[in-house]
């Protein structure tokens, strides 16, 4: 077992009031923090994306519910707290969330303009077909650029950049392609899912000798970046290799269909 498999396994074993949750260094990680964003989101308190990461914007939000309620605004949240807070959103109602109403903003804004930063990512051995996709997407998109390192880097330097896309590619051993997009328990991505659907139908309808699907997860890329991100785990690499150009413009068409409907599903 790999330690970003481990890893995801540690995360999705805790439930939302098992453990307390503050500010720490290195974060704290977890789907009980997720689902701490999603509750505070629905309840009108901004937390950012919903990333399972306790960072300073989920403080602020815990201190906000805090003061609201009448408590000592400290951004701990505890059991007791977590006990309030599902019996306020128990008379709130269902709803969107401001995460996922701003996401959808944001992507509304992205079809409005005439070109998009986009930011190509690549793990070891598939660098030629992240340049082909490189070199085809800056003919629309000046503002297109690579990254080669590990997740939390190419994550790092997308968020540097400004991007409004981020796609990956990493080799898989698998018998087919995955299109992954981020997901967990009580968020999904809307434009990360549309994407990969888009992604996905692009490469099988160019390409069919390629077994290609979906799948949201949790991958430290897709959730650490700050933009709409997909990871494309490509396999097998002998007919990866030798389709490149198609698969390439695949992806290109692809991100040109979702640009312009990032919203609406496939």
């Amino acid at each position: 077992m790999d330690e970003q498999t481990w890893s995801a396994l540690i995360e999705a074993s805790w439930s939302l009031g098992d453990r307390l949750l503050f500010l720490r260094s290195p974060n704290t990680r977890g789907d009980d923090v997720a689902e701490l964003q999603t509750l505070l989101n629905r309840l009108g308190f901004d937390c950012g994306r919903v990333d399972g990461i306790f960072g300073p914007l989920l403080v602020r939000a815990v201190s906000e519910f805090q003061t609201n309620m009448g408590m000592e605004p400290n951004g701990i949240c505890t059991p007791e707290l977590v006990v309030v807070m599902k019996r306020m959103a128990s008379q709130s109602g269902e709803g969107p969330g401001v995460a996922v109403v701003r996401e959808s903003i944001d992507l509304s804004d992205l079809d409005a303009r005439d070109s998009a930063r986009i930011v190509v990512g690549y793990f070891p051995g598939v660098a030629a077909l992240a340049h082909a996709v490189t070199v085809r997407a800056k003919v629309l998109h000046p503002l297109t650029t690579t990254v080669e390192s590990d997740a939390l880097s190419q994550a790092q330097a997308a968020n540097r950049f400004g991007a409004d896309v981020y796609v990956g590619f990493e080799s898989s051993s698998d018998e087919g392609c995955t299109i992954f997009y981020y997901e967990v328990p009580t968020f999904v991505s809307v434009g990360g899912r549309n994407l990969a659907r888009r992604i996905a139908a692009a490469v099988s309808s160019r390409v069919p000798e390629l077994s290609v699907t979906t799948q949201g997860v949790r991958h430290p890329v897709l959730r650490e970046t700050r933009m709409t991100a997909v990871l494309c785990s490509m396999a097998p690499h002998h007919v990866v290799s030798l389709k490149t150009s198609a698969i390439s413009a695949a992806v290109n068409d692809a991100l040109d269909m979702w640009r312009e409907d990032p919203l609406t599903e496939l």
